[in-house]
């Protein structure tokens, strides 16, 4: 938000809890507000050139660290300090009680409700052809979770809409999976998924995969063949630690077997927490999702980190949408439903995890699925 002119950074700022970068020099601000000292995560700060009452902090933006400069805020600094931060902090409560009271709270809960994520949920007892999928027993010693479901609806095709969907899959990986660690998310394009399905483990030397943008090859060669890379690139970029897949080829040693999602043609179309397959990849023009986790830590793991999955997709999809509402022709806008379509759910259908013998291990979402996402989305059971 650099050079724009800008007159004034609110204390609303502090909503902002995942901003961890923030240019705003050469605009026309006078105070900083101390509310930048309460987002967690802001590590780098521009503030310079802006004529700040304060003297002493505009010579601290000019050179001092980050750190300094918001520590400097959170004590309340000189311009504004403690007490006029505190009366800021009521008149701001009695503005928003103004507010509700003006626009009336039924109307209020009305307005944040209309704003949530809509996602329907179609039971299996209402799907003429519910997925399921078979767990065999041998997974209990290696990855013993697995959880699944179908998400319908989905829109990718819009700008950057994939690219920006392949990168909230490895912040989850980084985030709520921890590296991979606890949990590991895979996503398929449904039309390209042959089902019945089966997780199952198969020794290294057995299973075969064609990996996303490689070509079929063994499971035990393409761990060889990213411990090659993953030395070749410590030697190039003379670093210690590795990018993409090759962090996370610790997480099978040791194991005899290795767990894999088999279609019903014998295809494995996820190695989890390696891969997925080339066969079941995701493209712009996919518009139903076959979505798995599995974790060798719990079930309730596999449940949140769906949950999650499930809840940021809608924010992509509503995203996408809008932004195409804002670009697209009239033709393109006609092909997606009009502006209205963004109040479209997107479906969420059940799918059942079975034993061999048919017996019920878990069903995804069930009643009390999708609790921990519930502020965001308004779900339809």
């Amino acid at each position: 938000a650099a050079d724009n002119e800008v007159a004034e950074l609110g204390a609303d700022i502090a909503a902002l809890p995942a901003l961890k970068s923030l240019d705003v020099a050469n605009n026309q601000l006078r105070e900083l507000p101390a509310a930048l000292a309460d987002c967690p995560r802001l590590k780098e700060a521009n503030f310079r050139g802006n004529q700040l009452r304060d003297k002493r902090l505009e010579k601290m933006v000019n050179g001092c660290q980050t750190k300094a400069i918001l520590e400097y805020l959170r004590a309340g600094g000189r311009g504004k300090g403690k007490v006029e931060s505190a009366r800021e902090d009521v008149r701001k409560k009695k503005r928003e009680k103004q507010q509700k009271k003006d626009i009336g709270d039924g109307e209020q809960d009305e307005v944040e409700e209309a704003s949530k994520l809509l996602v329907k949920i179609l039971h299996v007892s209402e799907n003429p052809a519910p997925l399921v999928v078979k767990v065999s027993p041998g997974v209990k010693d290696v990855r013993a979770f697995i959880v699944c479901c179908v998400l319908k609806g989905v829109n990718l095709k819009p700008g950057n809409a994939l690219k920006r969907f392949l990168t909230m899959q490895t912040k989850l990986h980084e985030d709520i999976c921890e590296k991979r660690t606890v949990a590991t998310i895979a996503t398929h394009d449904l039309q390209l998924v042959k089902a019945p399905l089966t997780y199952d483990v198969q020794p290294p030397d057995e299973l075969k995969i064609m990996p996303l943008g490689r070509k079929e090859i063994k499971a035990k060669d393409l761990l060889r063949q990213l411990q090659l890379e993953a030395e070749e690139q410590r030697k190039q970029k003379k670093r210690q630690n590795v990018s993409g897949l090759h962090r996370y080829l610790q997480l099978l040693d040791g194991k005899d077997n290795y767990p894999c999602l088999v279609d019903a043609e014998g295809a494995v179309i996820s190695f989890p927490p390696i891969t997925n397959s080339e066969k079941t990849k995701i493209r712009k023009e996919t518009r139903d999702l076959f979505l798995e986790v599995t974790s060798d830590t719990s079930l309730q793991i596999c449940k949140d980190v769906m949950d999650t999955l499930i809840l940021k997709i809608a924010e992509l999809n509503r995203s996408a949408l809008e932004n195409r509402e804002g670009s697209g022709s009239d033709a393109e806008l006609d092909a997606l439903g009009g502006p209205g379509n963004m109040n479209l759910p997107l479906v969420v259908e059940q799918v059942r995890v079975v034993d061999t013998d048919g017996n019920l291990k878990v069903l995804y979402p069930s009643k009390t699925d999708l609790a921990t996402v519930s502020s965001l989305l308004t779900v339809i059971r």
